[in-house]
């Protein structure tokens, strides 16, 4: 699959990202990833609060390809989408180094449930935000 139906961003490794042997904490993993999420809502959606994602995150996992170190400095965390049903979605994740794509750290994969929060239930996803992301649709393309 290319990259053009890919949402990207640049993340910083931090120092206080590390753990007791020197690489990025096995749970950091799953930060960049929200944090490729933040950005693409706040982008395609204008999400600034809480309030703005109707949605809620129903899965995670991460499968950790190799360790990443302190001086990689930054990365790039990738985000498309794989599914769309009625009511969910999935988002993969793929976390690389920024000067080599092919160095992947990591890959993971997201589920995403629209919900109504006052009336504690799960919803059918607006047609509308389905044609805001309709440019990151990549079914059956991993």
């Amino acid at each position: 699959m290319g990259k053009k139906n890919r949402f990207t961003i640049k993340q910083d490794v931090r120092f206080r990202d590390l753990d007791a042997l020197g690489h990025v904490n096995n749970a950091t993993y799953f930060t960049y990833m929200e944090e490729a999420r933040k950005v693409f809502f706040g982008e395609i959606f204008n999400a600034t609060s809480p309030e703005d994602f109707p949605f809620i995150l129903a899965s995670i996992s991460c499968n950790f390809i190799k360790p990443v170190q302190l001086e990689e400095k930054t990365l790039k965390v990738d985000l498309w989408i794989t599914h769309l049903g009625r009511k969910s979605f999935v988002f993969k994740h793929a976390i690389y180094r920024t000067k080599d794509p092919e160095c992947i750290f990591a890959t993971g994969e997201s589920v995403q449930v629209f919900f109504d929060h006052q009336n504690h239930k799960s919803i059918e996803i607006p047609e509308t935000f389905k044609l805001k992301i309709a440019d990151y649709v990549c079914i059956n393309k991993v």
